[in-house]
């Protein structure tokens, strides 16, 4: 496949400044789901999964946005690993939320395969699924290589093509110079009724979010695991957007760690399920929580890290509010790993109080 460079970004203006003209301080953003699927210590892969459909329902009647899965591999602490195969089951056991992948790694797979999986999906489930994808392995080195047909991953400088293309098979409009173009069509077709699904890159970086730019697509901004300065890659994003068809403006949502609870002390001891995780180099499952002696040594472990937004609901809707004001979001979508299913359950509902989330449902268990 050929490669498509991309202009790297140049340096955002007023750097430091947060730019109002993108968002109304006073409205709310929409609030979503980033689901990795956790794995409890003691718990299986496959209670973890149902889990994540449980959790799925829930979001849906508390009034969430979106629902997006992950897709890791090699691990032993997360379950999602088939992005795809979850994303139906959820679609399924829901009827309004939207659905999608945050994200497929993309430079694991053909475009072409990808499209139609993604196809399939939005025309079982018209106009509720998103496709979401990413750069990264979602895996070590050697598990990229196992992925890799011919155990030969694709060259990270094949990714922009890789892109143009699977936007060319979702919407029936490869470039020119294909050789595809008016030979081969991505199956099932999109009709009005069932669209097909709009695409988004996820980023952590400066460089994915310019390819995001470049092609004229919605960014997912991950802060979660990024160690720049978001915000300052976002206010590039949308100062060097190029509109495209289907997507005249930037539209820029940002995934963060996030857990609440009735209290600030309780949302600190849940968090130290996810602190120590890090500090296993998130190997294994999720641990318990740590004992309240335990938490500032594992605060001084976890600042090499982004730092989670946690708290009681006051606390975390002005975390959540800052943080959408720094990146100028249109929308938030929050990671919560913790330790216990019905206290991540809680920490959605508290969450979706505190940013004024509107119930639409009761939860479908």
């Amino acid at each position: 496949m050929e490669t498509d460079a991309v202009p790297a970004f140049a340096a955002p203006s007023d750097a430091g400044q947060v730019d109002d003209t993108d968002t109304d301080a006073t409205e709310m953003p929409r609030v979503s789901v980033l689901d990795q699927t956790p794995i409890p210590v003691g718990e299986s892969p496959t209670v973890a999964l149902r889990n994540s459909i449980d959790l799925a329902a829930r979001c849906e009647a508390l009034g969430y946005h979106r629902y997006w899965v992950a897709e890791h591999h090699n691990t032993d602490g997360l379950a999602g690993s088939a992005p795809e195969i979850l994303i139906g089951h959820i679609a399924t056991a829901t009827s309004t939320i939207r659905v999608g992948s945050g994200g497929v790694m993309l430079s694991h797979y053909a475009p072409y395969k990808v499209a139609e999986t993604f196809r399939l999906l939005a025309a079982l489930h018209p106009d509720r699924i998103d496709l979401a994808v990413g750069r990264a392995p979602g895996s070590d080195p050697v598990t990229a290589y196992a992925l890799a047909q011919n155990h030969e991953p694709a060259d990270v400088e094949q990714y922009p093509a890789m892109v143009r293309e699977l936007n060319g098979f979702l919407h029936d409009d490869l470039h020119e110079d294909s050789p595809f173009r008016g030979r081969v069509r991505a199956t099932p077709a999109p009709t009005v009724a069932a669209p097909a699904p709009p695409l988004w890159l996820l980023a952590s970086s400066a460089d994915s979010a310019s390819f995001a730019a470049h092609f004229g697509l919605p960014l997912a901004f991950a802060d979660f695991i990024a160690r720049g300065d978001g915000a300052a890659v976002a206010r590039a994003y949308r100062e060097q957007y190029s509109p495209s068809t289907r997507h005249g403006e930037p539209e820029v949502l940002v995934a963060a760690g996030i857990i609440c609870a009735d209290t600030d002390e309780e949302a600190e001891v849940l968090a130290s399920s996810v602190r120590q995780w890090r500090r296993q180099g998130l190997s294994g499952p999720v641990p318990a929580p740590e004992g309240v002696r335990r938490l500032d040594a594992l605060r001084v472990v976890d600042t090499e890290r982004k730092s989670l937004i946690v708290g009681s609901p006051e606390t975390v809707r002005a975390g959540v509010t800052d943080l959408a004001e720094r990146y100028g979001a249109d929308e938030v979508m929050a990671v919560t790993i913790v330790w216990d299913h019905a206290a991540r359950v809680r920490s959605y509902e508290l969450l979706a109080e505190a940013m004024g989330c509107r119930p639409v449902a009761a939860p479908v268990l």
